[in-house]
């Protein structure tokens, strides 16, 4: 009884640690040139995996209607400027951070600006 106890004990604490993780979310201004981003490795797969690669992000977001995207994140393992960087090496802007040019330079033409 006593080693459930110390072990629920335990537990409890371990997993208290986790709960009082903090979470922020930001919405980047971006420049998605086209239509169908979602389906586009380029855009939608290339967004979603280079902003992953950012520690502590745990949501990705793309709205190309608005050009934005939402990403969820823990404030103790990256902060927004971090996020904009990792946005803008799938080759697209970042709010006032431009695009990686060698990565703008992979994209397929439906996915670059005029």
């Amino acid at each position: 009884m006593r080693n459930l106890l110390l072990t629920l004990t335990f537990a409890t604490i371990s997993f208290g640690g986790f709960a009082q993780e903090k979470l922020e979310t930001i919405v980047i201004k971006t420049s998605i040139a086209c239509d169908h981003c979602m389906e586009c490795n380029d855009c939608g797969f290339n967004i979603d995996t280079q902003v992953r690669k950012a520690a502590g992000v745990r949501k990705v977001t793309i709205n190309p209607e608005e050009n934005t995207v939402e990403v969820t994140y823990r404030t103790d393992k990256t902060t927004p400027d971090e996020i904009r960087l990792a946005l803008s090496k799938s080759g697209f802007n970042a709010d006032d951070v431009k695009a990686d040019p060698e990565a703008y330079k992979k994209l397929d033409g439906c996915c670059k600006k005029d």
